[in-house]
């Protein structure tokens, strides 16, 4: 991780109760979106600030932070085993291990955690980060058995002013707003972190410049929907021209997510296609490829609308890999359904999805929905679309052979430390063997030139050339 950086934590952090958090271990664990990475690095240096040392295991650690997601089932469950292992395992040197639970799980769920998670001691809620330590305080001032909760709302800020610890001393992740106003069928967000609420672009822009000075090369602008940024700010700029402005900070690169198609705009596809640091990658969200199921999940565009956008995208940016977002078994969805789907990841280009099978959550419109489809239907949906993406993937990946692609080197491959990894200016996986003579640790968070010589389904092979930047 790298070192702690944002202001003094201050009243943020509105510390009370008597046990003392300094010298304590910690350890994070984060399912889900990008978002909850980035509070994953917030929730760290709010702990840090406080005193606590991270540390590599659960089973070493005084303080085990689990963040969640409720967008899948799959999550659910996960989530709910990794918890419930906590009763089993031994106990720090301490003597007294705290688990806490933060996220969206958290803030739907705060009724019933300890229910479904036995061994919870602490939860709380997705604006909740800065009194986590509060939280901390009353478990270990408490008897066991306790469950200190704080899922409230009044904490005005952003999770963006408090302390933060990055994974990576060369990539941040960097919110311009939260929350979401669009209400999808399928989706709990807007319940579980509200409506939406953009920050300040001076604000934006500060962090930005500090990342720069700090050695970042890579930002990532966060946001359920990055698209209809300023709403709520008068006099606010667009997104494009907060795009604009980040690209202007001296930053490498600059990246974004997620998008909704209904207010992607020609002039954010400028922004892409003229500012040199922002890449050539959009992950533009379709679900479907059927109108009928568009409407029903209130997405607020129509098959069509998708294609032209896609159309607009490739002929705006040069060497664009679009990607998207798609799911099978959406209540009420017939092979006609489908077969649109598969049309529209042909027509559109894609160089990938992301592909999900239909999860129902409790509180959506779509879970009252009838003609729920059957999970063998759904499976069976699910692999075939799958094939496809594959196919398409494997299409964009192919054109990088001989090619000589710029790459951030990431590190050593997890399964072969003589391997580094990276990713393109499109987003597609790089490997590449350790130049002779040279260190892996050297060349990660650098910039380098790789010569494509072997593709795959999922990502390229090649050789460095030149000098690492």
């Amino acid at each position: 991780m790298s070192g702690l950086s944002a202001p003094e934590p201050g009243d943020l952090l509105n510390a009370s109760g008597t046990a003392d958090l300094t010298g304590l271990t910690y350890w994070v664990r984060t399912f889900g979106c990008q978002m909850n990475l980035h509070e994953a690095e917030r929730v760290a240096g709010v702990l840090e600030a406080e005193g606590l040392l991270p540390v590599a295991t659960p089973e070493e650690a005084d303080v085990c932070v689990f963040m969640s997601c409720c967008v899948r089932e799959r999550a659910d469950t996960h989530l709910a085993g990794q918890v419930s292992a906590m009763a089993s395992a031994p106990p720090p040197p301490s003597g007294r291990r705290i688990v806490a639970l933060g996220g969206c799980i958290a803030q739907r769920d705060a009724g019933r955690a300890r229910e479904q998670m036995p061994r919870l001691d602490a939860v709380f809620g997705t604006q909740a980060i800065a009194r986590l330590p509060r939280l901390l305080r009353e478990s270990l001032d408490a008897p066991r058995g306790h469950l200190a909760v704080d899922v409230a709302e009044p904490y005005e800020g952003f999770s963006a002013d408090l302390p933060q610890r990055r994974d990576d001393a060369w990539r941040a992740w960097v919110p311009i707003m939260y929350g979401c106003d669009n209400f999808c069928s399928y989706c709990v967000v807007p319940y579980v972190r509200g409506r939406e609420r953009s920050r300040p672009a001076e604000a934006v822009l500060d962090e930005c410049g500090r990342l720069v000075a700090d050695g970042v090369r890579e930002i990532c602008l966060l946001g359920q929907n990055v698209n209809s940024y300023g709403k709520g700010l008068d006099g606010a700029p667009s997104f494009a021209e907060l795009l604009r402005e980040v690209a202007r900070t001296g930053v490498d690169r600059v990246r974004f997510t997620s998008s909704h198609p209904k207010d992607l705009t020609r002039e954010t596809l400028e922004a892409m296609a003229f500012e040199p640091a922002v890449m050539p990658h959009l992950h533009l969200a379709a679900q479907s490829g059927s109108d009928r199921i568009l409407k029903a999940m209130n997405r607020h565009y129509t098959a069509d609308d998708y294609l032209a956008l896609a159309d607009l995208a490739h002929a705006t940016v040069p060497g664009l890999a679009l990607t998207t977002d798609l799911i099978v078994g959406f209540p009420g969805e017939t092979e006609e359904d489908f077969q649109a789907t598969l049309d529209l990841v042909e027509r559109a280009e894609l160089a990938g999805a992301f592909t999900f099978i239909y999860s129902k959550r409790a509180g959506t419109k779509a879970a009252e929905m009838a003609d729920q489809v059957p999970r063998e239907v759904s499976g069976e949906r699910l692999e075939r679309l799958a094939e496809l993406v594959r196919e398409r993937s494997a299409s964009a990946i192919e054109a990088m052979r001989g090619t000589v692609q710029e790459v951030l080197c990431e590190g050593p491959s997890k399964r072969d430390p003589g391997m580094l990894s990276g990713h393109s200016p499109q987003n597609h996986t790089v490997h590449f063997p350790v130049p002779d003579g040279r260190a892996a640790e050297d060349l990660t968070g650098m910039l380098v030139d790789v010569g494509i010589v072997e593709t795959r389904s999922y990502y390229a092979l090649g050789e460095m050339v030149g000098e690492a930047r």
